[in-house]
């Protein structure tokens, strides 16, 4: 005698992404919640440090919010060999694709480094406020390129002044087609001005958890891997265009490795 099925409750229609939903909205207010906790304590540090522990606030605060913000939408990071240690100042550069890299950027905690990103982001008060104290350098978009250049040379007057290494995205902006975007040549312009060896960071979002220009996510892994530091001193500024080129076919060769589950 045939068995009777077990009887499943059947879930109303939508109810499934309706939980999503309401989770989603869970994880940005969490979300923003930390970012302003962190912001106040980050400000109670500047003041007590006469706001001179730069470090202190990237390397220890800001690391730890980026990594909180990580683990609450359900992400880990698999790093892919470790950080060079060169001893002296450095650029590093990544691809961009998601909103997701600026968390996984400042949780890696770079030694020593300060950070080029949007000056879109300052709109938002906690990011801009921790962003100053931090030392990030706001960009603007390529449409301005006379303002561009200035943001470039102060930048590298100053780092030159400090030692400090520096992150940028050569990309400029967030590349959601899937693929490795245009390279601008303002990061290798400046590792040459700087005599600074480039180091390469590689991240890997998969489809199916990168929420792109959004504010969603889905939890998963995402993959950084380091790349050996690519030394600038002998570049000369008429082949900019080549290095900048030859630069850019090592992130396609990467993209296609994990695209092919490597």
């Amino acid at each position: 005698m045939q068995e009777a099925a077990t009887s499943r409750p059947i879930s109303p229609p939508g109810l499934s992404r309706l939980k999503t939903s309401w989770r989603q909205v869970w994880r940005i207010l969490l979300s923003l919640l930390v970012a302003t906790f962190g912001c106040l304590i980050m400000m109670m540090v500047a003041v007590v440090t006469v706001f001179s522990a730069r470090r202190v606030y990237s390397e220890i605060i800001g690391s730890r919010l980026g990594r909180l913000v990580l683990r609450i939408w359900g992400i880990r990071l698999a790093l892919h060999g470790d950080i060079p240690r060169v001893n002296r100042q450095v650029v590093y550069i990544s691809n961009h694709t998601s909103t997701l890299d600026l968390f996984v950027l400042i949780g890696l905690c770079l030694p020593n480094t300060r950070f080029f990103l949007s000056g879109f982001l300052r709109k938002f008060i906690p990011i801009g406020i921790m962003g100053y104290l931090m030392g990030i350098f706001y960009t603007c978009p390529q449409s301005q390129p006379e303002k561009r250049r200035k943001i470039f040379k102060d930048a590298s007057r100053v780092l030159k002044q400090t030692g400090e290494s520096v992150y940028l995205s050569p990309e400029g902006e967030r590349v959601t087609t899937g693929e490795i975007g245009h390279f601008n040549k303002g990061s290798f312009h400046l590792a040459m001005d700087l005599q600074a060896p480039i180091i390469p960071i590689y991240i890997q979002i998969p489809k199916e958890m990168n929420f792109g220009k959004e504010w969603n996510a889905t939890p998963g892994v995402i993959n950084v891997s380091f790349e050996q530091p690519l030394f600038t001193e002998s570049w000369k500024l008429a082949e900019l265009e080549v290095h900048r080129d030859s630069v850019r076919d090592i992130y396609v060769e990467l993209h296609r490795k994990y695209k092919e589950g490597m």
